[in-house]
């Protein structure tokens, strides 16, 4: 397997090891560890807990988990392969900043799919959905940011939905990780601006509800744009 990568090989190596190379199970009967230790650490790495450039410790996450370091090591490969950690033997797992390119791309496909969707969705607009999706954003003010976020990705998707393009809804869909991830980084920066989204989410939603896709549009572009630099400007 010469000139494959790392992270590809390791995953064959497991494949090859059947099942339980990721069926290790907690000392009580748990979900599987190797699975367990997954969703721990990519939900940490989404919603900003672990930041870009941290370093992680396969012990020390073992310890807080209370799991064994093989089920850890197995999740953070994963995660390289992913994109989210890169890997150096005998140190850790490092967390991959947001890169500018990286942010830049995500913005132009949001761009893209959004504000067309806003477009198509004004004809049928997801009056209830956008309204609880705020509501939510509403609750979690006083809160760190996870369910804040959480919703703010409610709300987007509501409208993309609701255009009723299944595959746009689709690759929108691919898209949910790193949005989750740029919403983090940039609500870490300035934690305040969860007011001015919230503002901009009820503009965007009032032009919907009656039925101006064109302004719902523009509005949706200077929101995304907002987030976006501040996200750069971060950098």
């Amino acid at each position: 397997m010469q000139g494959v990568p790392k992270w590809f090989r390791r995953i064959a190596e497991m494949e090859t090891r059947g099942p339980g190379a990721w069926s290790e199970r907690e000392p009580q009967g748990g979900a599987p560890a190797a699975r367990r230790a997954y969703t721990e650490v990519k939900e940490r790495l989404l919603d900003g807990r672990f930041a870009g450039g941290t370093l992680l410790s396969e012990n020390e996450i073992a310890q807080r988990l209370g799991l064994s370091r093989t089920p850890v090591r197995q999740a953070f490969v994963q995660l390289e392969a992913e994109g989210l950690l890169e890997l150096y033997p005998r140190r850790g797992a490092l967390v991959v900043p947001i890169s500018a390119s990286e942010a830049d791309d995500v913005l132009e496909a949001r761009l893209l799919i959004e504000q067309h969707a806003a477009r198509r969705a004004a004809a049928a607009a997801p009056v209830e959905e956008m309204r609880a999706a705020i509501a939510e954003q509403e609750a979690s003010l006083p809160e760190p940011g996870v369910r804040f976020i959480q919703a703010d990705r409610r709300f987007h998707l509501a409208i993309v939905s609701a255009a009723g393009n299944r595959i746009l809804t689709r690759q929108y869909e691919g898209l949910r990780d790193r949005h989750q991830r740029i919403a983090a980084a940039t609500l870490a920066r300035d934690p305040a601006r969860r007011e001015r989204f919230l503002d901009e989410h009820r503009a965007i939603a009032a032009a919907l509800e009656r039925g101006d896709g064109d302004a719902a549009a523009a509005l949706l572009g200077e929101h995304l744009r907002g987030a976006h630099e501040l996200v750069r400007r971060g950098r």
